[in-house]
């Protein structure tokens, strides 16, 4: 009898995935032919067989995985995600639950394979998402309590499809459910199904989307901090998830790089998603902006990577906001002071300042709380956010609010 895989314990999974900080999320199947976002099976009513349709005309000619990990790379990510089946259903590998797969229709391929090859020759970490729900399947809709029989069966297959995943192609380092709404997870049996998945994959991260707590939580479209583990997963454009074509109004640069250091000034991380188009090609717009977002962590990586929340106390509201690695503060200058910035809040004397990106060394005084940091340029070095970097004294540690003893003289 083979010996059964040791448990790992859950700070140890999450090491690797505290000091990445940085994701790139992809969405892409049948739904990106039809270039209206991954709803859009739901959002139109498009009956199942023809939907269906779609998957003898989905062959991705200019499918390249390698290609979106140089992109994922180049931007300062350190894993991704795939969508290896949405909520229509259309599997990406190699299933033996269903036909209804790219390796079967007219891609003729385990795309999920090759991107898993792919993320591993690039250095990046593999994750996994899938969905729970089918819409395809009418047990779906009727729930466990009306069909209860065909509920089971639905469920079964459920297993059997993330089975698959975790068994087929070596280590994979994060299942990210979705789509649970608005069964729970006794329905789902995710006790059971996330047993299985550790029992195959010890170190696997596992997201909070089949109802049970697992390792992180996902706040979606927006940041919202939480008491635990978290990553926020965001659009590049205002809505879509899958490639649309219409007006995206894609975010910017500075927008998307401004919303990795808010991640990781709370101490999250950030999954930033990408809708390829169905040829397999990243859309010109979206690689654009991930280039910024490389060109400004070439410079500044060092205030993401393993960083986290600072201690508290530390007023930074008027100029942006602040990570933190045990002794050395990064203030992420959002908004350009001038000549001079303060920082109030800070007990710790400081050792050095200095801009991050260039290492120019700037004066640092103390006055009591206050830290005041001159010698700056007139004008912002880097519109986007403009990094000071703070070595000092002991762990970092925060007066707290103000009360009316700092008025005093």
């Amino acid at each position: 009898m083979a010996a059964r895989k040791a448990v790992v314990d859950p700070e140890k999974r999450l090491q690797w995935w505290r000091e990445a900080r940085f994701g790139m999320f992809i969405h892409w199947g049948l739904y990106s032919l039809l270039e209206r976002g991954e709803w859009i099976m739901y959002c139109e009513r498009i009956p199942k067989s023809e939907y269906a349709a779609l998957a003898g005309r989905f062959n991705p000619r200019k499918y390249n995985p390698d290609e979106w990990v140089a992109a994922a790379h180049h931007a300062g990510m350190k894993y991704m995600v795939l969508t290896s089946r949405h909520h229509d259903g259309f599997c990406l590998w190699d299933t033996a639950t269903t036909d209804y797969s790219a390796p079967k229709t007219a891609a003729g391929r385990d795309l999920v394979a090759e991107y898993i090859d792919a993320c591993r020759r690039g250095g990046l970490k593999v994750g996994l998402y899938y969905s729970l729900l089918d819409w395809r399947w009418p047990a779906y809709w009727l729930g466990p309590e009306k069909a209860p029989e065909a509920w089971a069966e639905f469920v079964d297959y459920v297993h059997e499809q993330v089975e698959e995943l975790v068994t087929r192609y070596g280590e994979i380092d994060i299942l990210w459910y979705d789509g649970g709404w608005p069964w729970n997870a006794e329905q789902w049996r995710s006790q059971e199904l996330n047993a299985m998945v550790r029992k195959h994959q010890p170190h696997i991260l596992i997201n909070n989307r089949s109802g049970l707590p697992e390792d992180f939580g996902t706040p979606e479209q927006h940041i919202a901090a939480e008491q635990r583990p978290w990553e926020a997963c965001m659009t590049m454009d205002e809505l879509w998830w899958g490639w649309h074509s219409g007006d995206p109004n894609v975010k910017t640069s500075m927008t998307l790089v401004r919303t990795l250091v808010q991640c990781v000034a709370q101490g999250g991380n950030l999954l930033l998603n990408v809708g390829p188009k169905a040829d397999g090609s990243l859309p010109a717009v979206q690689a654009s902006r991930l280039k910024g977002v490389g060109e400004w962590m070439a410079r500044n990586a060092e205030s993401i990577y393993g960083c986290s929340s600072p201690c508290g106390g530390l007023e930074v509201r008027h100029f942006g906001w602040v990570t933190a690695r045990k002794k050395t503060l990064y203030l992420h200058v959002f908004y350009w002071c001038g000549e001079e910035l303060v920082l109030s809040g800070l007990v710790n004397k400081v050792k050095s300042a200095t801009l991050l990106a260039t290492g120019q060394e700037l004066k640092v005084a103390k006055d009591r709380d206050r830290t005041i940091i001159s010698g700056l340029p007139r004008t912002a070095p880097d519109k986007i956010d403009t990094v000071i970097k703070l070595e000092v004294v002991g762990e970092p540690e925060g007066l707290g609010p103000y009360d009316s003893t700092f008025w005093q003289d």
